[in-house]
């Protein structure tokens, strides 16, 4: 046996590509015939307009993001979800991706046996064929998937807003999702595999964002890096809070970062089409699930990840993870703690190597920065590469604009 270093062996484990989640990459694109015959048999069928948040888990449903579901969840996965974070087979599975629908429709589509989907703009992009229905307890689904029936959470808002019935059953999307925003980096799990193996890539870290890479940000990823050989830079696009910085504004900062501080042939930049739900570490399950399917073979979960408020302790979301086995997840998950920059270090650490005390720290809260950026003043560079800066503050400026 030939010597092994830290690109073969990560953690004590030698790394091959990541299977799918299941076993197997779903694939639920039809092929223009397919699709063709469909649209014709769905003509006089009932039509359910998706919002955006159900258009997002469409599309991970059918591009193999969110594998092994191939549909919309039935009554008997969806109350295992709820309860015991697995499929109703045992394979583990965190969130109920379920398909809400208003009594009248969910019992039209149910008698049809199938019932077309659209957009929010109303464009038919697929097709389910219909199961089953089945009407939940949000409440309790709020309780037990978001840890809180508040509805100042914007989980459980968006919970306790939609229509009371669900419909379950296998979904074809009958064009490919190319063709909405950052179609060029919108690459699908078998895509991002397919550029893995051409860069020559056998272990790949996952880095889940919603916000601007900042350099505590910057600083987890290169650790990582240090470990694998490539980085998956994949901010999520689909659906989050209105207060959040908007999707093609992060894209700006990404690639403008990508530039000039990373190795280009060490990283790949993609987005994610999923909704946040802010479930914190029930969704950092399914952020880790969703990249060990785009065939990455680690994934960091820092400090509150998917977080939101204070409803989930620091921590939370990597300690939910020990509730499982390694081969059970069947992805290496990287733990950090907070990053910072410490004045007395001159370097950027975590409380695991800095020994100095918090005043010897730049750390900057969410709404200290966007007071700063929204004045016109760039965060320190200590905290923020200045091009980075750069660019939200343009934003907001434009933003402000009458």
């Amino acid at each position: 046996m030939g010597e092994q270093t830290t690109k073969d062996l990560v953690g004590g484990v030698s790394h091959r590509p990541a299977l799918p989640h299941g076993g197997a990459l779903v694939d639920r694109l039809a092929d223009p015939d397919t699709a063709a015959r469909w649209r014709e048999k769905v003509a006089s069928s009932p039509v359910l307009r998706l919002s955006a948040r159900g258009s997002a888990d469409l599309e991970c449903i059918g591009t193999g993001v969110y594998s092994p579901l191939e549909g919309f969840l039935g009554k008997a996965d969806y109350e295992r979800v709820v309860e015991e974070l697995r499929l109703a087979d045992g394979t583990v599975w965190s969130l109920p991706i379920a398909l809400p629908a208003t009594e009248d429709l969910a019992s039209a589509a149910l008698e049809a046996g199938v019932a077309a989907l659209a957009d929010p703009h109303g464009h038919i992009t697929a097709v389910i064929e219909v199961d089953e229905s089945f009407r939940p307890d949000p409440l309790r689904e709020a309780e037990r998937v978001f840890g809180t029936t508040d509805a100042m959470h914007p989980g459980v808002k968006s919970l306790l807003a939609a229509p009371p019935a669900r419909l379950a059953g296998r979904v074809t999307l009958l064009e490919h999702p190319a063709h909405k925003a950052f179609a060029a980096e919108r690459l699908s799990p078998a895509q991002t595999r397919a550029a893995f193996a051409d860069r020559g890539w056998k272990t790949i870290v996952g880095f889940q964002t919603r916000n601007p890479v900042h350099r505590a940000h910057e600083y987890l990823q290169k650790v990582a890096l240090e470990m694998v050989d490539g980085l998956l830079l994949h901010p999520l696009v689909g659906e989050t809070k209105d207060d959040d910085i908007p999707a093609d504004v992060r894209m700006r900062c990404y690639q403008v970062l990508l530039e000039s501080y990373y190795p280009r042939d060490r990283v790949l930049l993609s987005v994610y089409p999923a909704a946040m739900r802010y479930g914190g570490p029930r969704e950092a399950i399914v952020h880790a699930l969703s990249r060990k399917n785009y065939g990455c073979t680690h994934f960091i979960v820092g400090r509150d990840h998917a977080g939101v408020g204070s409803y989930y302790g620091t921590f939370e979301a990597q300690e939910i993870f020990d509730r499982f086995t390694r081969e059970e997840i069947g992805i290496d998950i990287l733990k950090f703690e907070h990053s910072f920059f410490c004045t007395a270090c001159d370097a950027m650490a975590t409380t695991k190597t800095c020994p100095h005390t918090p005043e010897k720290r730049v750390a900057l809260s969410g709404s200290l920065v966007r007071q700063m950026l929204v004045e016109g003043s760039a965060p320190p560079p200590e905290f923020s590469r200045p091009e980075v800066a750069q660019i939200l503050i343009d934003a907001y400026r434009k933003e402000k604009r009458p």
